[in-house]
C-alpha cells in the first residue's frame, strides 16, 4: 500500500528510544521527514546520526527539549513551523503506591504526560487547520482505560490524554485534519527492557524468564507475549497517512487484547 507520506513532515516527541524511535524510523521509511526529539543534545544527536545510517536519503533532524520544563518546550515550540504529522509519545512510566505519591510526582507526570501534547497541538492545529489538512496522533496506553491499581497517577494522566484527543478532534470538523489515540499494550520498550533485567538481577534469574513471567500474569492478553515498538508504530504510521482519513477522534486498540471490552 501506497502510504502517500513522502515530503510530509513528522515531529514525534520523545522519540530518541522505544516506540518514538521506532515511529521515527517507520516514518522515515515512508519518505516523511523526520524530526526527533529527546531531553538531551548528545542522545538526539546519536539518534539522528543512527537514522541517517539506517536511511542514508532520508532527511531526519532532531530538536532537544525536556517536557518536564516550560521554558525548554517553549525554545522547542519556536523551532517548530510547519508540521504535517504531530506524534505526542513523550511520557514517564513507573511504579509508585497512590499514598506514597507526592503532588510534586503528580504534577511532573501531568506535566510531561499532558501539557505535552496540550502544548504541542496548541502550538500546531491551527495551522493545520489553515492548510486543511494534518495529522494529530496521541501514543497512549491501556492503562488510560483500566487504570493500574499499582500506577495511579500514570493512568490517570493517559486517561486525561485520552480526553484531550477527543476533544481536539472535534475542532476538525470538515478537515482533513484528523486527532486519534494508539492505546498500546504492555511493550517491551527500552525502558522496560531495562526495568525487566533490573528485577530479574534482583531476583537471580534469567531476563528471558522474568521477561515470560512478567507477561504470563497477564491473563487478558490474548497474544501472549510483549508487543515489539515495531508493531506499534505500524498502526501509528497507517494513522499519520492519508489513507486514514476516515478515522478521527478514535482511540484504536493496538493492546494485544488485553482489554476486554468489546470496543
Amino acid at each position: 500500500m501506497d502510504l502517500q507520506l513522502e515530503g510530509a513532515t513528522a515531529f514525534i516527541s520523545g522519540s530518541t528510544q522505544g516506540i518514538g524511535y521506532a515511529i521515527a524510523k517507520a516514518l522515515l521509511d515512508e519518505g516523511a521527514s523526520v524530526i526527533v526529539n529527546g531531553r538531551n543534545e548528545a542522545r538526539v544527536a546519536d539518534t539522528v546520526d543512527l537514522l541517517r545510517h539506517a536511511d542514508p536519503v532520508g532527511d531526519v533532524h532532531g530538536i532537544a527539549a525536556d517536557f518536564a520544563r516550560p521554558e525548554s518546550v517553549e525554545a522547542l515550540l519556536g523551532q517548530l513551523d510547519h508540521v504535517d504529522i504531530l506524534v505526542n509519545n513523550v511520557g514517564l512510566f513507573g511504579l509508585n503506591p497512590f499514598a506514597e505519591t507526592s503532588d510534586a510526582e503528580w504534577n511532573r507526570y501531568f506535566e510531561v504526560n499532558v501539557m505535552s501534547g496540550v502544548r504541542l497541538s496548541r502550538h500546531l492545529l491551527d495551522s493545520m487547520l489553515a492548510r486543511g489538512r494534518g495529522r494529530i496522533i496521541f501514543v497512549n496506553s491501556e492503562s488510560g482505560v483500566n487504570v493500574p491499581a499499582n500506577m495511579i497517577h500514570y493512568g490517570v494522566t493517559k486517561a486525561a490524554m485520552l480526553g484531550l484527543g477527543n476533544g481536539l478532534a472535534k475542532l476538525t470538523t470538515g478537515t482533513d485534519v484528523t486527532v486519534n489515540s494508539i492505546l498500546g499494550g504492555p511493550t517491551f520498550s527500552d525502558g522496560v527492557s531495562a526495568a525487566v533485567s533490573h528485577v530479574a538481577a534482583q531476583q537471580g534469574v534469567a531476563t528471558d524468564a522474568m521477561k515470560a513471567a512478567i507477561i504470563g500474569a497477564n491473563q487478558t492478553s490474548l497474544i501472549q507475549r510483549f508487543i515489539e515498538p515495531s508493531e506499534i508504530a505500524s498502526l501509528a504510521v497507517y494513522l499519520a497517512s492519508p489513507v486514514s482519513a476516515a478515522i478521527n477522534g478514535a482511540a484504536l486498540r493496538a493492546d494485544g487484547g488485553t482489554l476486554t471490552g468489546i470496543l
